[in-house]
């Protein structure tokens, strides 16, 4: 393989992972207090299309990603009331949260299908982004592409190096140990499932101001059910989140590449692009076939519900 083709494909491959890691980290927050929160999908759709239409009208990449976080924290409210507060299947709340969030961003996006953002300048890492091959594929990207990884090094130390991160992974593991010594359960649950809801909408964000740039209906294309998939994929653990979606974006990548570059494999189309999403089926059986690593690393009490007056 050619320098810079090499260069492109790592260079795409972070670009096409960079939604998948926020959301992935967000969801693993939330898992790990003890909360299954399926809605990602819609979530990152009411993202993108907040973030779109305030990036339209204000011409601030800024402004647009900040209201695809509230977007997608007002999102993780409407779960997390009625998951916790009123004690509503989470599995089921979440299911709901995704058709609703997808259909309400289609409808809000209607009047933005016919318009564009500008492309915006990379961000150039000063004298690392010279460097031969790796400079341009690592060191030449838009900011939420850095900001995926100092949030990796956040969640990993927040989670196994913090104080609060103990208390949250308790809350996950014991819920009634954990009210029983004085914390407040639901408080910290709420906490975890408003931080999930605001990176699954900077994803969406991602997508539609910065990786596109535009509005489609549809355009997250199952990458929140990717997201949730990489949660188990990596056990629960921060940098095995990293590690899956690079994989998977490179698996993206790679259908795209074939597509493109006019190489005739006799393979449908629509073949190449469900491989990822294939990817995705066929790791998560191998995962679950090995119940110890599940049982070892996911939250004890996870999607279970949990009332303080029980």
């Amino acid at each position: 393989m050619q320098p810079s083709l090499l260069s492109a494909v790592i260079f795409a491959t972070l670009v096409a992972g960079t939604p998948l890691i926020i959301t992935a980290l967000g969801e693993l927050v939330t898992e790990k207090s003890g909360v299954l929160n399926l809605g990602a999908e819609g979530i990152m759709s009411i993202g993108a299309v907040a973030a779109f239409a305030v990036t339209v009208h204000t011409g601030s990449p800024l402004l647009g990603v900040l209201a695809g976080m509230g977007a997608g924290m007002a999102m993780g409210l409407i779960f997390a009331v009625a998951s916790l507060t009123f004690m509503a299947n989470q599995v089921a709340s979440g299911l709901a949260l995704s058709i609703f969030g997808v259909g309400l961003a289609a409808f809000i996006g209607k009047p933005y299908e016919s318009q564009a953002l500008p492309s915006r300048e990379a961000i150039n890492v000063p004298l690392l982004h010279k460097i031969p091959v790796l400079g341009h594929a690592f060191f030449e990207h838009q900011a939420l592409v850095y900001f995926s990884w100092a949030l990796l090094a956040a969640v990993a130390w927040f989670l196994y190096r913090s104080r609060t991160g103990l208390v949250l992974r308790a809350v996950g593991e014991a819920p009634v140990a954990a009210h029983s010594v004085g914390y407040n359960v639901v408080r910290i649950r709420y906490m975890a499932v408003l931080f999930g809801g605001a990176m699954a909408g900077v994803g969406g964000a991602f997508l539609s101001v910065f990786y596109t740039p535009l509005w489609v209906e549809g355009m997250v294309a199952g990458r929140g059910w990717i997201s949730l998939a990489l949660v188990v994929f990596a056990t629960w653990r921060p940098m095995r989140v990293m590690i899956g979606a690079y994989l998977f974006g490179g698996a993206m990548i790679t259908q795209m590449f074939v597509q493109g570059s006019g190489i005739h494999l006799n393979i449908p189309a629509q073949f190449l692009s469900a491989l990822p999403y294939a990817a995705t089926v066929i790791v998560l059986v191998l995962i679950s076939r090995n119940k110890n690593t599940i049982r070892l690393n996911s939250p004890a009490s996870l999607g279970q519900p949990f009332s303080p007056e029980a």
